[in-house]
């Protein structure tokens, strides 16, 4: 009998572990199911959250305001205005030496001169080349003095450069590239028998970089007047004239 029972009461608790364990499986699987349930409904409703238009857009929109009228009122987005780089950029620039946008044109080369003169200015120049030359007017874009009839080293613009029209640098006519499309300089001195003064040189370097800069004019299109392409037989800009030391300060 004891054995009997014995045996009844292991199956008996075999039965109640097999129980217990297949209500804990039966739990766990429930609980599996409904984090997988939860998932989906969460993606789902997250994809009609994106496409009903609600996510976040970098794009300005207008604000609408309600007055005391309840009214609505529409403003626009903000409108801004491109900057002005190119202006920025040379805000340190004499201001004659950046021509009206409207006329300026493109330029590829510079052309340096000497006046062979040992005084002068573009206004004495301009009237040599009216009455003895009878051009248009001064052939140079840009003068520099020494010192004896404007400053020494200042930079005088003439109309050509101010109108961006041909030069007369180069033969004297227009119908020729180095003054159609050359900016012509010329430093005041006759650079024989002397050198350009140090103001002159400074101001030289400096006009010369911002033509470079401003045109993309590369060293090999910097000439001296006896070095341009298709020129006339010339000393210009004189024999003593450092246009090796000029181009290894660019």
């Amino acid at each position: 009998m004891v054995c009997i029972w014995s045996d009844i009461r292991k199956n008996h608790l075999w039965q109640k572990g097999v129980t217990k364990h297949r209500y804990n499986q039966k739990w766990t699987l429930t609980g599996e199911i409904k984090k997988s349930m939860f998932s989906r409904v969460f993606i789902f409703c997250s994809c009609l959250f994106v496409l009903g238009g609600c996510a976040s857009n970098d794009e300005p929109m207008p604000e609408i305001v309600y007055d005391s009228g309840s009214k609505s009122v529409l403003i626009p987005p903000k409108v801004v205005s491109p900057k002005q780089s190119r202006g920025n950029a040379y805000r340190n620039v004499p201001r004659g030496w950046l021509p009206p946008s409207q006329l300026e044109k493109k330029w590829v080369a510079i052309v340096i001169h000497h006046s062979a003169t040992e005084k002068g200015n573009a206004a004495i120049f301009d009237k040599w080349h009216r009455e003895q030359k009878h051009w248009e007017g001064v052939g140079y874009d840009f003068v520099i003095g020494n010192g004896t009839d404007s400053g020494d080293g200042e930079i005088e613009v003439t109309f050509r450069w101010r109108k961006q029209i041909p030069g007369a640098h180069c033969g004297g006519t227009d119908n020729n590239w180095a003054n159609r499309d050359g900016i012509g300089i010329c430093l005041v001195g006759d650079f024989d028998n002397t050198v350009p003064t140090a103001q002159q040189m400074q101001s030289l370097l400096r006009l010369v970089r911002f033509l470079q800069k401003r045109y993309g004019i590369s060293k090999r299109r910097i000439y001296g007047h006896k070095t341009t392409p298709g020129a006339r037989v010339t000393d210009c800009p004189g024999r003593r004239f450092p246009m090796a030391r000029l181009k290894s300060m660019l």
